[in-house]
């Protein structure tokens, strides 16, 4: 009679848990708000329209900036801090951005392989904002300066030795 008492609540616990786990979101009919003034349809929907790639990056990034200035800084262990060796290069895209205004900049921020993904987004984050609060500080606009993490997403160097993971901490200046 337990046994049987047992079996039947298992089975309506059990069952009232997978009923709390479920959601009626629809994910596929999820409006899309569209700001260029063109209809969108829901993912299901009878448009035909593709959706087309987004590019992250310009087609050079490798143009612009000040001439002859290091486009990398690097950082020491779980550590945001800009080195007084790497201001100077802050200060000379500083100098660049305040007399090119309509010069975009993202800062990437990233980590060596140790550590936990999450960790080391957050990581990579703090020093591209890093970066980004020293440029502000010497008269660069917000509007100029985005800054990003990949964390250990997009290391420079792979390998496992403490030069290979200096060689990842760093934030990258990349103009747009």
């Amino acid at each position: 009679m337990k046994r049987i008492l047992f079996s039947i609540f298992s089975v309506i616990t059990l069952s009232a848990a997978l009923v709390a786990c479920g959601s009626n979101v629809k994910l596929d009919d999820v409006p899309v708000e569209n700001r260029t003034a063109t209809s969108v349809a829901p993912a299901g929907g009878a448009s035909s329209t593709a959706v087309a790639p987004v590019e992250i990056a310009g087609a050079n990034t490798a143009a612009g900036g000040p001439v002859g200035v290091a486009k990398i800084i690097y950082f020491d262990y779980d550590s945001y801090v800009i080195k007084p060796e790497f201001q100077s290069v802050v200060e000379a895209h500083a100098k660049y951005l305040a007399a090119n205004k309509a010069r975009k900049l993202a800062i990437e921020g990233h980590t060596d392989e140790r550590g936990g993904r999450e960790y080391n987004l957050a990581l990579g984050q703090k020093r591209a904002e890093a970066v980004r609060r020293a440029l502000g500080l010497l008269g660069v606009t917000d509007a100029q300066v985005e800054a990003v993490s990949f964390g250990k997403e997009k290391p420079a160097v792979s390998g496992s030795t403490e030069d290979a993971y200096a060689k990842n901490r760093r934030a990258e200046f990349n103009y747009r």
